[in-house]
């Protein structure tokens, strides 16, 4: 007679039926939690999946007068579209401006931030700490339409308050058009958005920081390890984990600037340095309605940021055997 197949001694027959089981039975019991999944899977495919049929408008000569139909109609180009940005007189500039400003912010951002939220959590008065917080963290809930148009305000050379203290300490001899000169713009933007998103960045370490275990720092006191010493070798291995992440985030997104900020602070003056990739994608598409160039640099630009982040990932995993996945 014939064995019939076992799994660990029970009969694989068996074993199909409770799954079977076990798969009708969770429908019946979570269908109203899976009811509620529907919403949120039907807006990502109308908005996520459905628009990447616009990515064959890269490879196409693609024009605006034919319509959604044209994307499927027209005539293919291979990589024209793509040359054609890598020949245009800008696209270096706007190369250069994108990673400059991402690079430099990220050198200055990450470790400003993480020092903040250090001090931050050595700081044992609980409502002061609390206040701090508070106040720091409230500039990333504001638009950059509002914190932009602060800023210009303060920067204004009729009447605003940085060129006012600069004279009146005798610094300057006349009032200096800080949005008009290219070469501010680069550290106008590092630092308006380092104001505006220390506090929030700070979060996320103090987050990290919550979960070490207080009985080191307890065990470093009774050794007598100062509080330096402590954060040296407590704290900062503690949240490495989080601060790979964050610098593997930074890295992909290398390419890709805020836009809100870029927007709200660039005019004609300062474009030579203040022209970046998201900026440039926004004038060519909308403003002189060449889509296919425009999703021909934002496919290249994808594809960069993701090469970026398995790259960064890798060296994160080598390094500090920490990663991101």
């Amino acid at each position: 007679m014939a064995k019939s197949a076992t799994q660990g001694g029970i009969p694989t027959a068996n074993i199909k039926r409770k799954k079977t089981f076990r798969l009708g039975h969770d429908l019946r019991t979570q269908l109203e939690l899976m009811t509620m999944l529907w919403p949120a899977i039907i807006m990502i495919v109308i908005f996520d999946f459905i628009p990447m049929s616009g990515l064959l408008m890269a490879f196409k000569a693609y024009d605006p007068i034919s319509g959604f139909k044209g994307i499927f109609t027209s005539q293919w180009n291979n990589f024209e579209n793509f040359m054609m940005i890598f020949r245009h007189f800008e696209f270096w500039p706007m190369v250069r401006n994108t990673l400059g400003i991402n690079l430099l912010g990220s050198l200055v951002g990450i470790p400003v931030t993480l020092i903040f939220a250090l001090l931050l959590n050595e700081i044992q008065n609980a409502k002061f700490k609390s206040f701090v917080q508070t106040v720091t963290y409230l500039p990333h809930f504001l638009s950059w339409v509002i914190f932009g148009g602060l800023f210009i305000t303060l920067l204004n050379p009729d009447g605003g308050i940085v060129n006012f203290l600069l004279l009146k300490l005798g610094l300057i001899d006349e009032a200096i058009l800080f949005l008009g000169e290219p070469k501010y713009f680069w550290g106008i933007a590092i630092g308006t958005n380092l104001l505006k998103e220390i506090g929030w960045g700070a979060i996320l370490y103090l987050a990290a920081m919550a979960g070490i275990d207080q009985s080191l720092y307890e065990a470093a006191a009774i050794d007598g390890a100062s509080r330096l010493k402590r954060m040296l070798h407590i704290t900062l291995p503690g949240i490495l984990p989080t601060v790979m992440i964050l610098v593997i985030f930074a890295i992909s997104g290398m390419l890709n600037n805020n836009f809100s900020q870029i927007y709200v602070l660039q005019n004609s003056l300062n474009l030579p340095t203040s022209q970046v990739i998201d900026t440039y994608v926004y004038r060519t598409g909308l403003g002189q309605f060449q889509f296919a160039s425009a999703t021909a640099i934002g496919l290249m630009k994808s594809v960069f940021a993701l090469a970026l982040l398995l790259g960064a990932n890798y060296l994160s995993k080598k390094l500090t055997k920490s990663g991101l996945f």
